[in-house]
């Protein structure tokens, strides 16, 4: 969208509301029906916008998820635990923010089972695997409390497991969606959350500090 410099500001907040209306209006329809099954028009009427102004934004309903579900999925990466036992608050669960990451994706299934299945979204699922990677390297190899988004996937060494934690949650994540959220969320994290800390191995002491 073109802008001018005097204009900055408004148009930005103006875009601002228009991208939340539009995501949230999506995200209220993947609530009744799989994302194959909402058209733009389904969008716009929800949001109460017309379809010249989602094309402005969006060029179809899958690029408007794409969108939406990452947002969403950077909040809730955000607020995972460290896997690192030695980091961990002692007086917290640390499984409970896992149970908050698949309440999120089990209440909105059919959007996220259509972004990270088969036929899913390669721009999403490379979104998350690579915040997952990041967010597990600053947790449990830097230990200096920057914030995941301040570190991009570019800025860290090779960490394989890392690398591997990632992959392992949005493997579990997709296959329990493809199954149709046979377990409860709270289940989930309780069966996830021990592996997740088991398969983090850290590397010696000595090869972090080479790569780093």
């Amino acid at each position: 969208m073109a802008t001018t410099q005097n204009s900055t500001p408004a148009v930005d907040r103006r875009v601002r509301r228009t991208h939340a209306a539009l995501q949230n209006a999506l995200i209220r329809l993947a609530e009744e029906r799989d994302l194959e099954q909402i058209s733009v028009a389904d969008v716009t009427e929800q949001a109460g916008v017309n379809r010249t102004t989602f094309y402005d934004h969006y060029r179809n309903v899958h690029e408007l998820a794409e969108a939406a579900c990452t947002s969403t999925i950077d909040n809730l990466i955000e607020s995972l635990p460290a896997l690192d036992p030695a980091e961990a608050d002692p007086d917290a669960d640390p499984a409970c923010s896992l149970v908050a990451f698949f309440e999120i994706l089990g209440e909105h299934a059919g959007l996220y089972r259509s972004l990270l299945g088969n036929q899913g979204s390669p721009r999403v699922i490379g979104h998350i695997r690579s915040r997952l990677t990041t967010t597990v390297h600053v947790a449990v190899r830097l230990n200096a409390g920057a914030a995941p988004d301040s570190v991009s996937s570019a800025d860290i060494p090779h960490d394989v497991p890392a690398a591997f934690t990632a992959g392992a949650l949005l493997g579990v994540a997709t296959d329990w969606l493809e199954r149709g959220c046979p377990c409860a969320p709270a289940e989930m994290a309780a069966l996830t959350w021990p592996l997740l800390v088991t398969e983090h191995i850290p590397p010696p002491r000595g090869v972090i500090e080479r790569d780093i």
